[in-house]
């Protein structure tokens, strides 16, 4: 088997995505690096790949605290209880969307392009969320964000791809819709739902922007926003708001900064190698019709 011989463009080319791969990596491993350094070295931000000191004190510290242990669980469980609502919604609404016979079909898709469009804004989000009572409370997360028009028209569009014969097979044995969705229809989607579960997982492990907003107790805090007191509020607001010891808290540099980053990006980066396999295959389905 003869070797193609590389030609000027293939190593122009070779070199580039090589660079694009540092400039990805070199952070992420940046941060690695400091959160295994001790305090001492951390200081100053002085940039270095590898520490000139292994430790596990930055880890040892944000485990021993409990505001920490307890964000940490929140956003497992504000993502978990999240991702299961946005599924359950979005596949739902999108199969009944997807069946012709649906009395008020069209009114409906209408309705969800103008959402697409328009919105109401923020404020009057948080008005209605405050009158439902739910202010405080990871509902206040979840509901608001249970589907979206892109979701369910891509959906939409997937569901009908199916075969027809398929539904019609399962009717003839006296299977009703519920029976179909959940034996014929969403086992054959598992590519699609697949993709819009990390979607669904990302942005809820993410988000923290509605949880300043809707979340005023510390004790529900998720991750994200324990790691914005952390890395841009500062050390002080950081002991003060979160609750945590102030001799504990004096000890807060860099290091337990980047290692705080590194425990928050952990549990997507574990759950992606499991989905990776349907996402791209996914992703472009639902968007063309057949």
């Amino acid at each position: 088997m003869k070797l193609r011989k590389l030609s000027i463009f293939d190593g122009v080319n070779v070199l580039f995505l090589l660079g694009l791969c540092l400039l990805v990596i070199i952070p992420f491993w940046y941060m690695l690096a400091v959160s295994l350094s001790p305090v001492s070295e951390s200081v100053g931000g002085r940039f270095y790949l590898f520490p000139k000191e292994f430790t596990l004190e930055a880890y040892r510290y944000l485990f021993s605290t409990n505001q920490f242990v307890n964000s940490l669980g929140n956003s497992i469980y504000l993502t978990a209880l999240g991702t299961v609502v946005n599924l359950i919604v979005s596949i739902t609404l999108a199969y009944a969307i997807s069946r012709k016979t649906l009395p008020g079909r069209k009114i409906m898709l209408l309705l969800m392009l103008f959402t697409m469009v328009f919105s109401g804004g923020m404020i009057p989000k948080y008005l209605l969320v405050k009158s439902l009572g739910l202010l405080d409370s990871y509902w206040a997360l979840i509901l608001p964000a249970a589907t979206n028009a892109f979701t369910i028209l891509v959906m939409k569009t997937f569901f009908q791809n199916l075969s027809e014969s398929l539904d019609e097979a399962a009717r003839i044995d006296g299977a009703g819709e519920m029976r179909i969705l959940w034996s014929v229809v969403i086992p054959l989607s598992m590519p699609i739902i697949a993709t819009f579960s990390l979607f669904f997982m990302v942005s809820y492990w993410n988000d923290f922007f509605s949880a300043i907003i809707y979340l005023s107790n510390p004790e529900k805090w998720p991750i994200q926003v324990l790691l914005r007191q952390m890395v841009v509020v500062g050390n002080s607001n950081f002991a003060n708001e979160a609750n945590l010891d102030f001799e504990l808290a004096s000890q807060v540099g860099d290091n337990v900064k980047m290692a705080a980053i590194i425990v928050a990006m952990i549990p997507i980066v574990l759950v992606y190698p499991f989905l990776q396999k349907h996402f791209a295959k996914g992703a472009m389905l639902g968007s063309i019709k057949e």
